[in-house]
């Protein structure tokens, strides 16, 4: 995506899926960032511990690499180590729409060349575990309390039509709307009427010839005999899937979405 001076690039990669996702993030990322020369490139990190959460040095792995924020989802928590590290000052985000008393926050406020962009993460309650609040109320809130026209929104969300709905609700008033959780790239990406870049999900970096980053012959074993079975991070090699949304500098409203796909 080529970009003019008056206006710049965010760069997202979905959902980091085990040892296979962060290895070709390592090796592709320096290279979409040439290609995409991205102001802000955020990474959800929520599956890139073994498949379920993060760790500090993972954490820590991602930032070094090139992400300026990190967004999480439902498996924020699966580390118990990572409650202290989402307390320090660090950009990471777990959805904002939980218990008050869960460590860490939802929204971070990034800055370069004079650029300050808010990056939210909120969890959907459509088919997800219980333990969410209303969304869309607190996205609301969010919003109400940002003084910088520059809003990026992951939205970690099962149901197709809770996405869609979430993105309507933020038309004019997000920068971008992307879908993350489900792992499979939607062909959907458009400009809503009010300039908001939507998707309804990105996809995962992860392994390729998978079903969801996990071992195939497991899954494949579950639906076929209804049996308990321990899911693994399948031992293939990784693919890069993501977006790259440009946006005018003065009013942070995007200015166009493309789907990414690297490592085919």
């Amino acid at each position: 995506m080529r970009t003019r001076m008056s206006t710049y690039t965010i760069l997202f990669l979905g959902d980091v899926v085990g040892k296979p996702g962060r290895t070709i993030v390592q090796q592709g990322l320096p290279s979409l960032l040439n290609t995409y020369r991205p102001l802000f490139t955020i990474i959800n990190g929520e599956n890139s511990a073994g498949g379920v959460g993060i760790t500090p040095d993972i954490a820590d792995e991602l930032f070094k690499v090139g992400a300026d924020a990190i967004t999480l989802g439902n498996h924020a928590f699966n580390k118990r180590e990572i409650g202290p590290y989402l307390e320090t000052k660090k950009p990471i985000v777990r959805p904002s729409n939980m218990a008050s008393a869960v460590p860490g926050r939802g929204l971070v406020v990034v800055e370069k060349e004079g650029v300050r962009l808010a990056v939210m993460n909120v969890c959907g309650r459509v088919g997800m575990d219980p333990v969410y609040g209303d969304p869309f109320a607190e996205v609301d809130t969010l919003l109400s309390g940002l003084d910088t026209p520059h809003r990026f929104l992951d939205f970690h969300a099962e149901a197709t039509s809770e996405k869609i709905a979430m993105g309507w609700h933020c038309d004019g008033r997000a920068t971008a709307v992307v879908g993350t959780h489900t792992h499979v790239t939607t062909a959907d990406e458009r400009l809503l009427p009010g300039s908001t870049a939507y998707i309804t999900d990105v996809g995962m970096c992860g392994p390729r010839d998978s079903v969801l980053g996990m071992d195939r012959e497991i899954i494949l074993n579950r639906f076929r005999t209804a049996l308990p079975q321990r899911f693994e991070v399948a031992n293939e090699p990784g693919v890069i899937c993501g977006v790259a949304i440009g946006v005018e500098k003065d009013t942070g409203r995007a200015t166009g979405i493309e789907r990414l796909r690297f490592g085919d």
